[in-house]
């Protein structure tokens, strides 16, 4: 029996998130594990009078190419996928994975060789996407592998997921209206600041300079579920630790207790208590990488529990987190790099986030009156 919500879920990514129009060209990408969403989604998309695309890629390929291509097939940059990402209008991605642990035993080396052979791919994605030339969106199809990571069945993490996206409320779309809303008041207090410090209990103590920086309201229309802003700090300007509250899962490798030291904006000391090869391997990618190219407040707080998924707990209402590498160009970030990891740190135990001088988020929670709640 076909599941009611990936109908809903379809909806409000093609009608909300991204808006799709006729005659547009759009990209609809994901594993075979996903096509019940695949299929209401290319449906709805036909309906808008759109041309749908659809890149229904097997999961275990990625397995086989890091473990079996040589070193001029991981560099390798298909100009049909640079031809494909230079035209399409819309992207839609679907991240669905049945082993989320397919590439723990992948060579870091090659993961970072074929990391860095997709930066022109990214780079050109990330601009139009700053430019508005194309639009996009990815959210999650709950698997069995993402809920045993998360601890749950894989009927409690169904909702949890749809639960997280609002798609369990009468008219979802009004409800992220509202959140646009909230979320906007932040944006507006935000820009224009210069100073943000974040302190948490668990040791973290970095500040940076935001000054020229736009904020970005993070309001469902790129990830999905969402609930964050974000902008990207001045590059040279970072410094102090962070050390980040949860395990960081990247390529399916994860990466436990980070502690990151930053000097004029980049990393010169990194450990971690389990996969430190890995993390030092990435932050190697190329110049780019130890630099952050994302400072964020997690904002959702329907979101409260850590499920090893950086779409949901990057949203955790009351975190802040920090993403290594590419920044985003509408920020006015303009670090590149093939590498964008974003790791987080807790505030509900303990800390605050200060901006020019002025307490905004103490223990988790906003102090003004109107900011999200």
């Amino acid at each position: 029996m076909r599941d009611p919500r990936f109908e809903k879920l379809a909806s409000i990514l093609v009608h909300y998130s991204v808006r799709v129009t006729k005659d547009q060209l759009v990209r609809i990408s994901g594993p075979p594990v996903a096509q019940a969403l695949i299929d209401e989604i290319y449906r709805k998309v036909i309906e808008a009078g759109a041309h749908p695309m659809v890149r229904m890629v097997p999961e275990s390929l990625q397995e086989i190419f890091l473990k079996t291509a040589a070193n001029p097939q991981l560099s390798y940059v298909n100009p049909v996928n640079v031809f494909e990402v230079e035209h399409i209008d819309t992207s839609i991605g679907i991240w669905a994975d049945e082993n989320t642990r397919a590439l723990t035993h992948c060579d870091p080396e090659t993961i970072r060789i074929s990391q860095a052979a997709r930066k022109p791919i990214f780079d050109t994605f990330l601009k139009r996407a700053a430019a508005g030339s194309m639009k996009w969106t990815g959210t999650q199809f709950p698997t069995s592998a993402s809920a045993q990571d998360a601890e749950m069945s894989l009927a409690e993490y169904e909702d949890f997921v749809f639960s997280a996206g609002l798609v369990d409320k009468a008219d979802p779309i009004a409800e992220w209206q509202a959140i646009s809303q909230h979320q906007q008041r932040l944006v507006d207090f935000l820009n224009g600041k210069t100073d943000y410090h974040v302190v948490a209990a668990n040791g973290s103590d970095v500040r940076m300079s935001v000054a020229g920086r736009t904020w970005i309201n993070c309001d469902g229309h790129e990830n999905f579920p969402d609930g964050e802003v974000f902008t990207g700090p001045v590059l040279d300007s970072v410094n102090g630790q962070i050390n980040f509250s949860f395990p960081a899962v990247h390529h399916g490798r994860e990466v436990l207790d980070v502690r990151l030291t930053f000097r004029n904006g980049k990393v010169v000391a990194a450990a971690a208590s389990k996969g430190e090869d890995f993390l030092i391997k990435m932050l190697d990618t190329d110049r780019g990488a130890r630099f952050i190219g994302e400072c964020a407040m997690g904002t959702n707080y329907g979101v409260r529990q850590f499920t090893r998924n950086t779409l949901f707990d990057e949203k955790i209402g009351g975190t802040v987190h920090f993403a290594v590498g590419a920044g985003y160009p509408e920020t006015g970030n303009t670090n590149e790099s093939a590498l964008h990891w974003d790791m987080v740190v807790d505030l509900r135990t303990g800390g605050y986030i200060e901006v020019d001088g002025v307490k905004i988020n103490v223990d988790g929670r906003f102090t003004k009156e109107g900011f999200p709640a």
